[in-house]
């Protein structure tokens, strides 16, 4: 089920810092890793496809990372990490040729029975029906893998990426609907409404997702049509940017290199922006999702604001 919501404009409620900061702890956990090609994470001047059926080098493993924010309101997930099921029934789980052949070439998968979104909930103490509140960054299979888990969870992704969903072949565009589209599943699907607030510029659209302003989600279109990243604000030490796939490695936005899966126009918009939204908020962590310096990077984050990591 899909419920529309429209956002309106975002300004930070001048009181909100004589008030218990929603945002009681923010950590990273991984459901397995992934290996990609070079071209992928680092970009290239050979055409995609090119590079996906020519390339025989791969990266060194990278994290499939999900972010776990404990909000007053509940427990909220960014991404939602890959399904351990594309690692022991993929025949099953992926679909046929010849989108199969171009999945087994752009990724490889290590995943184990204790890297499940569950059992890793499980080590820090929560149940999957803890879950209030799962922002999906975009719908790629390693974006997405813990939707089945979630039974009590509002999943939130952008009515662009939906639609880029629902049209034809998705399957070659790197959407498995039927991994997504599941009977149950509570969707709230968002537009991006006009923002004023001058804490976001240059961003001028935005969604509260949580109506507080701790939790705002900015578009960041590139990698797919719908993607977007997460600022988290808390009322002590420096925010935290989550930019899911816009990049594999922060310090590859400030060197301006882009990856080489998305429409690289969009890609480098998208990243020029958040590196002046970094410029202006010095220190602000940003959190890839594949990065391997990520989980440390957030750790320090924690250190200087004095909350759990």
């Amino acid at each position: 089920m899909v419920e529309t919501r429209s956002a309106a404009s975002i300004l930070r409620d001048p009181q909100a810092r004589v008030r218990p900061d929603p945002i009681r702890a923010v950590s990273v956990i991984s459901t397995g890793t992934t290996q990609i090609h070079p071209q992928h994470a680092y970009g290239s001047r050979i055409p995609m496809y090119a590079w996906i059926l020519g390339s025989r080098a791969w990266t060194p493993p990278r994290p499939i990372n999900v972010f776990l924010i404990e909000h007053a309101d509940g427990l909220v997930l960014f991404d939602l990490g890959q399904d351990r099921a594309s690692v022991t029934d993929p025949d099953r789980y992926f679909p046929g040729q010849p989108a199969r052949f171009l999945y087994d070439r752009l990724a490889r998968f290590q995943i184990g029975p204790e890297q499940t979104l569950t059992a890793q909930l499980a080590a820090r103490g929560y149940a999957p029906s803890d879950v209030r509140v799962a922002v999906l960054s975009h719908l790629h299979e390693d974006h997405i893998g813990g939707i089945g888990e979630l039974p009590n969870a509002e999943l939130v992704v952008s009515r662009a990426e939906w639609e880029t969903m629902e049209r034809s072949l998705p399957e070659l565009r790197g959407f498995l609907r039927r991994h997504i589209d599941l009977p149950g599943v509570r969707y709230r699907m968002i537009d991006f409404g006009s923002t004023a607030e001058p804490t976001l510029a240059p961003f001028g659209g935005a969604h509260d997702v949580m109506g507080d302003g701790s939790l705002i989600l900015l578009p960041t279109p590139g990698h797919t049509p719908g993607s977007m990243s997460l600022l988290v604000r808390r009322q002590a030490g420096v925010p935290l940017l989550m930019v899911g796939d816009l990049t594999y490695e922060a310090e590859l936005l400030e060197a301006g290199r882009i990856p080489g899966v998305g429409e690289k126009n969009a890609l480098r918009m998208a990243a020029a922006i958040v590196v002046e939204l970094a410029r202006r908020h010095p220190g602000l962590a940003i959190l890839p999702a594949h990065d391997p310096g990520a989980a440390e990077r957030l750790r320090r984050a924690n250190r200087i604001a004095g909350v759990a990591a």
